[in-house]
Protein backbone atom coordinates (compact mmCIF):
# COMPACT_ATOMS: atom_id res chain seq x y z
CA UNK A 1 0.00 0.00 0.00
CA UNK A 2 1.06 3.65 -0.38
CA UNK A 3 -0.18 5.03 2.70
CA UNK A 4 2.21 2.19 4.37
CA UNK A 5 4.68 3.90 6.95
CA UNK A 6 8.37 3.93 6.18
CA UNK A 7 10.98 2.03 7.97
CA UNK A 8 12.89 3.41 10.91
CA UNK A 9 16.74 3.61 9.97
CA UNK A 10 18.32 1.84 11.87
CA UNK A 11 21.71 3.45 11.88
CA UNK A 12 19.91 6.35 13.58
CA UNK A 13 19.88 4.66 16.66
CA UNK A 14 23.39 2.95 16.46
CA UNK A 15 25.49 5.51 18.47
CA UNK A 16 22.34 6.21 21.23
CA UNK A 17 22.80 2.29 21.49
CA UNK A 18 26.95 3.05 21.79
CA UNK A 19 26.24 5.42 24.63
CA UNK A 20 23.35 3.52 26.47
CA UNK A 21 25.63 -0.25 26.48
CA UNK A 22 28.63 1.85 27.82
CA UNK A 23 27.25 4.21 30.45
CA UNK A 24 24.77 1.71 32.05
CA UNK A 25 28.03 -0.69 32.16
CA UNK A 26 29.94 2.24 33.99
CA UNK A 27 27.21 2.94 36.21
CA UNK A 28 27.31 -0.53 37.11
CA UNK A 29 31.33 -0.89 38.10
CA UNK A 30 32.38 2.80 38.59
CA UNK A 31 33.47 2.56 41.89
CA UNK A 32 36.00 5.11 44.00
CA UNK A 33 34.44 8.28 43.50
CA UNK A 34 34.79 11.45 40.58
CA UNK A 35 38.78 10.72 39.56
CA UNK A 36 37.73 6.90 39.43
CA UNK A 37 34.91 7.97 37.65
CA UNK A 38 36.85 9.77 34.89
CA UNK A 39 39.72 7.50 34.55
CA UNK A 40 37.51 4.65 33.49
CA UNK A 41 35.19 7.26 30.77
CA UNK A 42 38.75 7.92 29.30
CA UNK A 43 40.25 4.05 29.18
CA UNK A 44 36.72 3.86 27.61
CA UNK A 45 36.20 6.32 25.49
CA UNK A 46 39.30 7.94 24.21
CA UNK A 47 41.69 5.07 24.41
CA UNK A 48 39.25 1.85 23.78
CA UNK A 49 37.23 3.58 21.69
CA UNK A 50 38.46 6.36 19.72
CA UNK A 51 35.02 8.36 20.22
CA UNK A 52 37.48 11.54 21.16
CA UNK A 53 40.92 13.07 21.29
CA UNK A 54 42.69 13.20 24.90
CA UNK A 55 42.77 17.07 23.92
CA UNK A 56 38.79 16.82 23.58
CA UNK A 57 38.29 15.24 26.79
CA UNK A 58 40.43 17.18 29.14
CA UNK A 59 38.80 20.27 27.40
CA UNK A 60 35.18 18.69 28.14
CA UNK A 61 35.87 17.88 31.55
CA UNK A 62 37.85 21.22 32.41
CA UNK A 63 34.22 23.14 31.02
CA UNK A 64 32.24 20.77 33.26
CA UNK A 65 34.06 22.43 36.31
CA UNK A 66 32.55 25.92 35.62
CA UNK A 67 29.11 24.61 36.39
CA UNK A 68 27.97 23.12 40.01
CA UNK A 69 26.37 19.71 40.53
CA UNK A 70 28.29 16.35 40.19
CA UNK A 71 31.35 16.65 38.00
CA UNK A 72 31.96 13.05 36.95
CA UNK A 73 28.03 12.84 35.50
CA UNK A 74 28.22 16.14 34.32
CA UNK A 75 31.17 14.83 31.88
CA UNK A 76 29.08 11.53 30.90
CA UNK A 77 26.13 13.59 30.09
CA UNK A 78 28.74 15.73 28.34
CA UNK A 79 30.15 13.06 26.72
CA UNK A 80 26.41 11.05 25.85
CA UNK A 81 25.99 14.24 23.82
CA UNK A 82 29.60 14.30 21.89
CA UNK A 83 28.72 11.09 20.37
CA UNK A 84 24.99 10.92 20.16
CA UNK A 85 23.53 14.93 20.31
CA UNK A 86 20.74 15.08 22.42
CA UNK A 87 19.67 11.20 22.56
CA UNK A 88 23.07 10.53 23.94
CA UNK A 89 22.88 13.14 26.47
CA UNK A 90 19.77 11.66 27.85
CA UNK A 91 21.08 8.26 27.95
CA UNK A 92 24.24 8.68 29.18
CA UNK A 93 23.29 10.30 32.23
CA UNK A 94 20.56 8.48 33.23
CA UNK A 95 21.90 5.06 32.38
CA UNK A 96 25.04 6.25 34.15
CA UNK A 97 22.89 7.72 37.17
CA UNK A 98 20.73 4.14 37.51
CA UNK A 99 22.53 1.47 38.77
CA UNK A 100 23.62 3.55 41.90
CA UNK A 101 20.25 4.69 42.79
CA UNK A 102 18.46 1.15 42.49
CA UNK A 103 21.26 0.05 44.55
CA UNK A 104 21.07 2.39 47.61
CA UNK A 105 17.19 2.36 47.54
CA UNK A 106 17.88 -1.56 48.18
CA UNK A 107 20.35 -0.36 51.10
CA UNK A 108 17.92 2.39 52.10
CA UNK A 109 15.42 -0.45 52.40
CA UNK A 110 18.05 -3.02 53.95
CA UNK A 111 18.51 0.02 56.62
CA UNK A 112 15.08 1.04 57.56
CA UNK A 113 14.04 -2.74 58.14
CA UNK A 114 16.99 -3.97 60.00
CA UNK A 115 19.11 -0.83 61.14
CA UNK A 116 22.25 -1.28 58.92
CA UNK A 117 23.20 -2.12 55.68
CA UNK A 118 25.31 -5.06 54.33
CA UNK A 119 29.40 -4.64 55.44
CA UNK A 120 31.24 -4.15 51.81
CA UNK A 121 34.61 -4.12 53.85
CA UNK A 122 35.88 -6.99 51.44
CA UNK A 123 35.02 -5.54 48.37
CA UNK A 124 36.30 -2.68 48.96
CA UNK A 125 39.45 -4.28 50.14
CA UNK A 126 39.98 -5.48 46.40
CA UNK A 127 38.35 -3.20 44.08
CA UNK A 128 39.71 0.05 45.54
CA UNK A 129 43.57 -0.74 44.48
CA UNK A 130 42.52 -1.46 40.95
CA UNK A 131 40.67 1.63 40.59
CA UNK A 132 43.76 3.32 41.96
CA UNK A 133 45.76 2.20 39.26
CA UNK A 134 42.95 2.84 36.21
CA UNK A 135 43.40 6.58 37.44
CA UNK A 136 47.05 6.69 37.31
CA UNK A 137 47.06 4.96 34.36
CA UNK A 138 44.82 8.05 33.06
CA UNK A 139 46.76 10.19 34.58
CA UNK A 140 50.07 9.44 32.42
CA UNK A 141 48.33 10.58 28.95
CA UNK A 142 45.88 13.39 30.24
CA UNK A 143 49.31 14.87 31.72
CA UNK A 144 50.88 14.73 28.54
CA UNK A 145 47.95 16.27 27.04
CA UNK A 146 47.29 19.75 29.46
CA UNK A 147 51.31 20.39 30.68
CA UNK A 148 52.04 21.52 27.01
CA UNK A 149 54.15 24.49 28.67
CA UNK A 150 56.81 24.81 31.36
CA UNK A 151 53.97 27.18 32.79
CA UNK A 152 51.49 25.09 33.02
CA UNK A 153 53.54 21.85 34.98
CA UNK A 154 54.05 24.70 37.17
CA UNK A 155 50.39 25.48 37.65
CA UNK A 156 49.90 21.91 37.78
CA UNK A 157 52.72 21.02 40.69
CA UNK A 158 51.19 24.73 42.72
CA UNK A 159 47.64 22.85 42.79
CA UNK A 160 48.77 19.53 43.72
CA UNK A 161 50.76 21.13 46.21
CA UNK A 162 47.64 23.12 47.68
CA UNK A 163 45.43 20.38 47.44
CA UNK A 164 47.69 18.09 49.89
CA UNK A 165 48.00 21.36 51.99
CA UNK A 166 44.57 20.98 52.35
CA UNK A 167 43.73 24.43 50.29
CA UNK A 168 39.69 23.99 49.14
CA UNK A 169 39.39 22.65 46.04
CA UNK A 170 37.26 25.62 44.63
CA UNK A 171 40.05 28.02 45.73
CA UNK A 172 42.91 25.04 43.61
CA UNK A 173 40.72 25.05 40.61
CA UNK A 174 39.49 28.71 40.32
CA UNK A 175 42.86 29.96 41.55
CA UNK A 176 44.28 28.31 39.15
CA UNK A 177 42.17 29.24 36.55
CA UNK A 178 42.62 33.12 37.58
CA UNK A 179 46.05 32.67 37.48
CA UNK A 180 46.51 31.50 33.87
CA UNK A 181 44.69 33.98 32.61
CA UNK A 182 46.75 36.98 35.07
CA UNK A 183 49.38 35.45 33.43
CA UNK A 184 48.49 35.43 29.91
CA UNK A 185 47.13 39.13 30.68
CA UNK A 186 50.58 40.13 31.71
CA UNK A 187 52.72 38.37 28.60
CA UNK A 188 50.17 40.47 26.37
CA UNK A 189 51.09 43.49 27.96
CA UNK A 190 54.40 42.90 27.78
CA UNK A 191 54.43 42.76 24.11
CA UNK A 192 51.73 45.06 23.83
CA UNK A 193 51.87 47.89 26.25
CA UNK A 194 49.28 50.33 24.58
CA UNK A 195 47.04 47.55 24.38
CA UNK A 196 43.70 46.94 26.33
CA UNK A 197 41.25 44.44 26.81
CA UNK A 198 37.90 44.09 28.90
CA UNK A 199 37.45 40.72 29.90
CA UNK A 200 34.76 39.42 31.80
CA UNK A 201 33.10 35.84 32.92
CA UNK A 202 29.31 36.26 33.31
CA UNK A 203 27.85 33.49 36.38
CA UNK A 204 24.08 32.90 36.01
CA UNK A 205 22.41 33.52 39.23
CA UNK A 206 20.45 30.76 40.75
CA UNK A 207 17.44 30.61 42.63
CA UNK A 208 17.84 29.74 45.91
CA UNK A 209 13.83 28.34 46.98
CA UNK A 210 12.62 29.71 50.11
CA UNK A 211 10.93 26.88 52.43
CA UNK A 212 7.73 25.87 50.61
CA UNK A 213 4.65 24.72 52.32
CA UNK A 214 2.75 22.47 49.72
CA UNK A 215 4.33 19.08 51.86
CA UNK A 216 6.66 16.93 52.75
CA UNK A 217 7.19 15.79 49.11
CA UNK A 218 7.80 18.99 47.65
CA UNK A 219 9.75 20.28 50.30
CA UNK A 220 11.99 17.29 49.63
CA UNK A 221 12.11 17.99 45.85
CA UNK A 222 12.24 21.55 46.39
CA UNK A 223 15.40 21.41 48.69
CA UNK A 224 17.38 18.79 46.97
CA UNK A 225 17.01 20.92 43.33
CA UNK A 226 18.16 24.05 45.11
CA UNK A 227 21.33 21.59 45.95
CA UNK A 228 21.78 20.20 42.82
CA UNK A 229 21.82 23.79 41.18
CA UNK A 230 24.22 25.80 43.76
CA UNK A 231 26.65 23.20 45.45
CA UNK A 232 30.23 22.72 43.87
CA UNK A 233 32.99 20.94 45.27
CA UNK A 234 33.17 16.91 46.97
CA UNK A 235 31.36 15.20 48.51
CA UNK A 236 32.35 16.38 52.13
CA UNK A 237 30.56 19.54 50.55
CA UNK A 238 27.89 17.64 49.97
CA UNK A 239 27.71 16.26 53.70
CA UNK A 240 27.47 19.92 54.73
CA UNK A 241 24.54 21.10 52.55
CA UNK A 242 22.64 18.00 53.41
CA UNK A 243 23.09 18.62 57.20
CA UNK A 244 22.57 22.12 57.02
CA UNK A 245 18.91 21.64 55.42
CA UNK A 246 17.70 17.89 56.53
CA UNK A 247 19.25 17.45 59.81
CA UNK A 248 19.32 20.88 61.25
CA UNK A 249 16.33 23.05 59.19
CA UNK A 250 14.15 20.59 58.66
CA UNK A 251 14.97 17.83 61.54
CA UNK A 252 13.77 14.99 59.10
CA UNK A 253 17.16 13.09 60.11
CA UNK A 254 19.45 12.53 62.54
CA UNK A 255 23.25 13.54 61.50
CA UNK A 256 23.94 9.45 62.57
CA UNK A 257 21.64 8.44 59.41
CA UNK A 258 23.07 11.47 57.14
CA UNK A 259 26.97 9.87 58.08
CA UNK A 260 25.46 6.23 56.92
CA UNK A 261 24.04 7.45 53.82
CA UNK A 262 27.10 8.68 52.76
CA UNK A 263 28.64 6.11 53.29
CA UNK A 264 26.28 3.88 51.31
CA UNK A 265 26.87 6.56 48.47
CA UNK A 266 30.83 5.88 48.68
CA UNK A 267 30.57 1.85 48.67
CA UNK A 268 27.98 1.98 45.62
CA UNK A 269 29.43 2.77 42.36
CA UNK A 270 27.84 5.61 40.19
CA UNK A 271 27.78 9.25 41.79
CA UNK A 272 27.98 9.89 45.71
CA UNK A 273 24.91 12.30 44.77
CA UNK A 274 22.74 9.33 45.07
CA UNK A 275 23.44 10.21 48.84
CA UNK A 276 20.41 11.89 48.11
CA UNK A 277 18.68 8.55 46.87
CA UNK A 278 19.30 7.13 50.52
CA UNK A 279 17.85 10.54 52.21
CA UNK A 280 15.08 10.47 50.06
CA UNK A 281 14.13 6.97 51.47
CA UNK A 282 14.88 7.76 54.82
CA UNK A 283 12.18 10.83 55.00
CA UNK A 284 9.43 9.58 52.15
CA UNK A 285 10.07 6.06 51.27
CA UNK A 286 10.12 4.83 47.46
CA UNK A 287 8.29 8.35 46.29
CA UNK A 288 11.17 10.12 47.95
CA UNK A 289 13.34 8.40 46.76
CA UNK A 290 12.58 8.74 43.35
CA UNK A 291 11.88 12.38 43.86
CA UNK A 292 15.22 13.47 45.89
CA UNK A 293 17.41 11.48 42.55
CA UNK A 294 15.70 13.56 40.04
CA UNK A 295 15.97 16.50 41.80
CA UNK A 296 19.56 16.36 42.98
CA UNK A 297 20.55 15.36 39.06
CA UNK A 298 17.61 17.40 36.87
CA UNK A 299 20.52 21.13 36.88
CA UNK A 300 23.31 18.99 35.53
CA UNK A 301 21.12 17.89 32.41
CA UNK A 302 20.11 21.46 32.59
CA UNK A 303 23.25 22.97 32.52
CA UNK A 304 25.19 20.62 30.27
CA UNK A 305 22.89 21.23 27.93
CA UNK A 306 23.50 24.85 28.32
CA UNK A 307 27.32 24.43 28.09
CA UNK A 308 27.40 21.59 25.16
CA UNK A 309 29.04 24.61 22.83
CA UNK A 310 30.96 26.41 25.63
CA UNK A 311 34.15 24.26 25.45
CA UNK A 312 34.44 24.60 21.53
CA UNK A 313 33.91 28.32 22.18
CA UNK A 314 36.32 28.40 25.06
CA UNK A 315 39.01 26.79 23.15
CA UNK A 316 38.34 29.03 19.75
CA UNK A 317 39.51 32.25 21.66
CA UNK A 318 43.16 32.97 23.24
CA UNK A 319 42.14 34.21 26.55
CA UNK A 320 39.22 31.70 27.16
CA UNK A 321 41.86 29.03 25.85
CA UNK A 322 44.09 29.61 28.58
CA UNK A 323 41.83 29.71 31.14
CA UNK A 324 40.50 26.60 29.85
CA UNK A 325 44.15 25.30 30.29
CA UNK A 326 44.42 26.71 33.66
CA UNK A 327 40.82 24.93 34.75
CA UNK A 328 42.32 22.13 33.24
CA UNK A 329 45.82 22.15 35.10
CA UNK A 330 44.37 22.55 38.46
CA UNK A 331 41.86 19.86 37.80
CA UNK A 332 44.22 17.36 36.82
CA UNK A 333 45.83 18.19 40.18
CA UNK A 334 43.07 17.76 41.93
CA UNK A 335 42.66 13.87 39.97
CA UNK A 336 46.01 13.55 41.84
CA UNK A 337 45.27 14.77 44.87
CA UNK A 338 42.72 12.34 45.24
CA UNK A 339 44.90 9.45 44.19
CA UNK A 340 47.87 9.92 46.06
CA UNK A 341 44.92 10.24 48.97
CA UNK A 342 43.33 7.01 47.75
CA UNK A 343 46.29 5.34 47.41
CA UNK A 344 48.16 5.72 51.06
CA UNK A 345 44.65 4.52 52.30
CA UNK A 346 44.47 1.63 49.88
CA UNK A 347 47.34 0.09 49.25
CA UNK A 348 48.59 -1.48 52.73
CA UNK A 349 49.52 -4.61 52.20
CA UNK A 350 51.36 -6.67 50.02
CA UNK A 351 48.29 -8.26 48.61
CA UNK A 352 46.69 -4.68 47.74
CA UNK A 353 50.06 -3.35 46.01
CA UNK A 354 49.38 -6.59 44.27
CA UNK A 355 46.58 -6.22 42.50
CA UNK A 356 47.50 -2.28 42.07
CA UNK A 357 50.57 -3.79 39.90
CA UNK A 358 48.98 -6.18 38.10
CA UNK A 359 46.17 -4.06 37.13
CA UNK A 360 49.00 -1.50 35.89
CA UNK A 361 50.07 -4.38 33.87
CA UNK A 362 46.63 -5.59 31.88
CA UNK A 363 46.21 -2.03 31.68
CA UNK A 364 49.88 -1.29 29.94
CA UNK A 365 49.68 -4.68 27.52
CA UNK A 366 45.63 -5.52 27.09
CA UNK A 367 42.85 -3.08 25.96
CA UNK A 368 39.50 -4.90 28.18
CA UNK A 369 37.04 -3.04 29.32
CA UNK A 370 37.66 -1.68 32.79
CA UNK A 371 34.23 -3.29 34.52
CA UNK A 372 36.46 -6.88 33.82
CA UNK A 373 39.54 -5.11 36.25
CA UNK A 374 36.97 -3.91 38.87
CA UNK A 375 35.09 -7.22 38.72
CA UNK A 376 38.49 -8.98 39.02
CA UNK A 377 39.17 -6.79 41.82
CA UNK A 378 35.74 -7.61 44.17
CA UNK A 379 36.58 -11.59 43.37
CA UNK A 380 39.67 -10.96 44.97
CA UNK A 381 38.78 -9.04 47.56
CA UNK A 382 35.88 -11.23 48.91
CA UNK A 383 38.61 -14.38 48.45
CA UNK A 384 41.24 -12.51 50.55
CA UNK A 385 38.30 -12.04 53.25
CA UNK A 386 37.23 -15.36 53.37
CA UNK A 387 40.75 -16.51 53.58
CA UNK A 388 42.10 -13.60 56.60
Amino acid sequence: MTGSRPEADPSAFGPAREVALVFLRLGVVAFGGPAAHIAMMREELVRRRGWLSDQRFVDLMGATNLIPGPNSTELAIHLGHERARWRGLLLAGVLFILPAAVMVTVLAWLYVQHGDTPAFDHVLRGVVPVVVAIIVWALVPLTRTVVHSWWLGLLLGAGLAAYLLGVNELVVLFGGAALAVAGYATRSLVRSPGSRGRHALVLAALPVFEHPTAGQLATLFLTMLKIGSILYGSGYVLLAFLEGDFVDRLGWITHDQLLDAISVGQVTPGPLFTTATFVGYLVAGLPGAFLATVAIFLPSFVFVGLLTRLATWLRARSWTAVLLDGINATALALMAGVTWTLGREALVDGWTVGLFAVTLLLLWRTRLNSGWYVAGGAVAGILLGLLG
